[in-house]
């Protein structure tokens, strides 16, 4: 970007909006390993406790199409910190909670604010970074910080957990939060908003559909995927976001215009993102209750054991700005997917008495090393085929396929390890097992839906 003012102003700019959407995914993991701390301390009971991950996960994934379109209105800078301040005051109060109630409102209201915040995050880095070799290399850096970012939450959360408190895994969040609002305004310039008018019923069934959608993975992986309340929640959400859809092909200004549809490469990309998230989330859920249940690893233990995979994942996703322009994304594709099919079919062998050197270490390099090429890739086709005006829509649309996909993923292998009789031992083999499967499918539609150069 050279030397000069604009190029500065740059650089402030994609710290700021990869810091802020490295924060919001850390939030969705950061708790993970302090949830026994937080149960101790607070009296949760076991259904409950689930839900401090949930409240966020919930209220993300359910708003962030309408997150997408508030940012095209109203300008994603002002939403970016408007959603940046509603997640650090919320922050605050949640690392203050004295009753179980007070803190899943306040990761609830976390959830609000990363809703404004992502989708806007993602928008600006197609408006402030001009089309070409810059804006590849801003595209890198915020796929890594969303990658990453689930992993950092892990080891983060064990050093804040095990050397500090719990209620530091939430106030972490203050400063940084703080830091966000506060510098944005001097080093993005705003998006040219576009006025118009808001289409009311694309955003009720938008969000409400979402929502139960996200709700349905999460109550399967609890109780069940033929638990009536389940059911209940998979078929409203499917009535209410076909609703959705007949509504946006009516829409003048839609929330989510149909043509984000449009392309066998755009497709493929949303569907690499949400079964790269599932395949990751479900591996970081089964394998962090392996080194802590199995192996007896203590919480800093468990987060710095996931290390290498922000390492690998950093080191592969770096050599995407070069390759996709030369080959497609493609062949990253189809690498990646390799890479985390043979991580993941590692973990199938991991015994009662394995050594991290030999049956931890290897496969979290590996799947690190996948991540970086697939999730770099598929953010690059997704945001390279968006006009100006789809910046939001698009970026809310990929980020609504990380929040699925991560429910998608703890539910379908959380149900496997379920049904699995024997020991946990023998249930978590056969979750590494199905998460393998996610991985071949990763392979498959990177295997057909992108077009060789």
């Amino acid at each position: 970007m050279g030397g000069t003012g604009a190029g500065m102003r740059r650089r402030g700019a994609l710290t700021v909006i990869v810091g802020c959407q490295f924060v919001l995914v850390v939030d969705a993991s950061i708790v993970n390993v302090a949830l026994p701390s937080i149960r101790g301390a607070l009296g949760f009971d076991a259904a409950g406790l689930s839900w401090v991950v949930n409240a966020y996960t919930l209220v993300f994934g359910g708003l962030l199409l309408l997150g997408a379109r508030a940012g095209d209105i109203l300008g994603h800078r002002r939403l970016l910190i408007a959603g940046a301040l509603v997640f650090t005051v919320a922050s605050l109060v949640g690392g203050l909670a004295l009753t179980p109630g007070w803190l899943l409102a306040a990761r609830a209201v976390q959830g609000l604010g990363a809703a404004l915040a992502g989708p806007a995050s993602l928008a600006l880095i197609a408006t402030t970074f001009p089309e070409g070799p810059a804006r590849a290399r801003a595209l890198a850096s915020f796929a890594i910080a969303a990658s990453a970012g689930m992993v950092a939450g892990l080891i983060l959360g064990g050093v804040l957990t095990e050397l500090i408190s719990w209620r530091w895994v939430l106030f972490v969040n203050v400063p940084v939060g703080a830091a966000i609002a506060g510098l944005a305004p001097y080093v993005i310039a705003e998006s040219t908003p576009r006025p118009g008018r808001f289409d009311l019923a694309g955003a009720l069934t938008s969000t409400a559909g979402m929502t139960l959608l996200v709700y349905g993975f999460i109550r399967a992986a609890d109780a069940g995927w033929t638990d009536p309340g389940t059911v209940a929640a998979f078929t409203a959400a499917l009535a209410l976001l076909g609703a959705f859809l007949a509504v946006e092909a009516r829409a003048r200004q839609p929330i989510m215009p149909l043509t984000l549809w449009s392309g066998r490469d755009r497709v493929g990309a949303y569907a690499m993102r949400l079964l790269l998230t599932a395949a990751m989330v479900g591996m970081l859920f089964f394998l962090t209750l392996y080194v802590q249940t199995i192996l007896g690893y203590g919480p800093l233990g468990t987060g710095f054991a996931f290390l290498p995979t922000t390492l690998a994942l950093v080191a592969t996703s770096r050599a995407v700005p070069r390759l996709v322009p030369r080959y497609g994304p493609g062949p990253p594709m189809v690498v990646g997917s390799l890479l985390c099919a043979a991580g993941m079919l590692w973990l199938t062998g991991a015994g009662p008495d394995s050594a991290y050197a030999s049956m931890i270490l290897g496969p979290v390099v590996l799947f690190g090393g996948g991540t970086g090429l697939v999730a770099v890739a598929a953010t690059f086709v997704a945001m390279s085929s968006a006009r100006p005006e789809e910046s939001g829509a698009t970026s809310g649309l990929l980020q609504s396929m990380q929040q699925v996909g991560g429910s998608l993923g703890v539910a379908l292998l959380v149900t496997v390890y379920g049904l699995t009789a024997g020991p946990p031992l023998r249930g978590m083999t056969a979750a590494f097992t199905a998460g393998t499967v996610l991985t071949a499918a990763m392979l498959v539609v990177s295997l057909t839906a992108f077009r060789p150069r």
